[in-house]
């Protein structure tokens, strides 16, 4: 009987291995939505530079839109609605963090 019992206790742990012991509260888990779209526009300006970078020709500045950011976030994010002032602020900040002045236009900035 004790055997079953702890049987049953091993196969009952390794079912709900992993799992939240307790669920999140409503707050913290809004931070959590909040903080991964700002991490995630972030990106997607990273990727609009590199890829205007990519698009540009030799002696050419590379030109980085608002919109490209738009695109890159919903399709590799998978954010169907991308605010224009999210992403624009979010290329501002990457277009100064890669120091694009240098080789770069944008209209984040208007």
């Amino acid at each position: 009987m004790f055997v079953a019992l702890g049987l049953a206790l091993v196969a009952a742990g390794f079912l709900w291995r992993g799992r939240v012991l307790r669920p999140l509260s409503a707050k913290r888990a809004q931070a959590a939505v909040i903080r991964d779209r700002s991490r995630n526009l972030l990106r997607s300006a990273d990727m609009a530079i590199a890829e205007a970078r990519r698009r540009a020709a030799r002696g050419e500045p590379a030109i980085v839109t608002v919109e490209d950011v738009t695109t890159v976030a919903c399709r590799h994010y998978g954010h169907v609605v991308v605010e224009r002032e999210e992403a624009a602020a979010a290329l501002r900040q990457r277009y100064e963090a890669a120091n694009c002045r240098v080789d770069c236009m944008t209209d984040a900035f208007n």
